[in-house]
């Protein structure tokens, strides 16, 4: 069960970094600079950026002086963001499993990326791990139930009379509740002191059909419906979208939706 939720969570990413960045990375870029408060990245820190995707946290950590290392489990994602940071350390690695001693980094983030593993008590613990004692951990995820945004997506699927397909899950045993509360549970149980837990909300606005292309290229969840469905649905899946989202366009003919995500930091303890 592990193995089959962490291929199938790899495959959904697999060489889609130059599609992630035209598409769902710029929602995932709206709480790097808390993320980086939170684990007080400065021109002192040595910064682990976990699942960097295209670079966005590891250039803002480059920016405030940070000496950082970024990794994520998709090698297409590692290449664009050693492109867009050459200054940063970077290789392919998956959480948990992280290939560095105990006590490596003084600060260590991963923004939206223990919501994709398995075994999320798991990866916290390794997150912690290799953050040397009194250092940071910060994490970031999508909250349960989802926000409007992310709540557009089933709109879309149950208008288009599309039966979504089966997808494995997180074993009810190594999951956690997606709330602040849950959140922060989560790193308690790997060891993180002193831990803030807390929900970001902002409006996402967004191209529509720049929104849709994550969809349309396989990206996430959504993307992997979309991806097997033939092409006349397809076509009324986005027909469909089209209608849900006119509503909601503002007068540069954006989408603009709520939405949220919970971000957890505290201090590493001594391992």
């Amino acid at each position: 069960m592990t193995e089959s939720y962490d291929m199938y969570r790899r495959d959904l990413w697999r060489d889609k970094a130059d599609a992630y960045r035209r598409s769902f990375a710029g929602l995932c870029a709206h709480p790097v600079p808390l993320l980086l408060d939170a684990v007080r990245a400065s021109s002192t820190t040595r910064v682990l950026d976990v699942g960097c995707g295209t670079g966005t946290l590891t250039e803002a950590a480059a920016a405030r002086g940070a000496d950082v290392t970024a990794v994520d489990a998709e090698p297409s994602m590692v290449t664009a963001t050693a492109a867009r940071v050459p200054s940063a350390t970077t290789c392919v690695a998956t959480l948990p499993g992280l290939p560095f001693p105990s006590a490596s980094f003084d600060a260590v983030a991963a923004n939206f990326v223990v919501n994709h593993v398995a075994r999320p008590a798991v990866a916290a613990a390794d997150l912690a791990r290799v953050t040397r004692a009194g250092g940071r951990v910060g994490v970031t995820v999508w909250p349960h139930p989802p926000p409007p945004l992310q709540r557009l997506w089933d709109e879309v699927i149950a208008a288009a009379g599309v039966t979504k397909p089966p997808m494995p899950g997180v074993a009810a045993e190594d999951d956690f509740p997606r709330t602040s509360e849950g959140l922060g549970n989560l790193l308690r149980r790997a060891g993180v002191l002193d831990i803030e837990s807390t929900i970001v909300e902002w409006d996402h606005r967004v191209d529509p059909e720049q929104w849709w292309a994550g969809a349309a290229h396989g990206l996430a969840s959504i993307g992997y419906v979309v991806s097997r469905q033939d092409e006349a649905t397809v076509l009324r899946m986005k027909a469909q979208y089209d209608r849900l989202v006119r509503p909601h366009l503002d007068r540069q003919g954006l989408l603009c939706l709520p939405t949220s995500a919970l971000l957890a930091y505290g201090t590493a303890a001594a391992s």
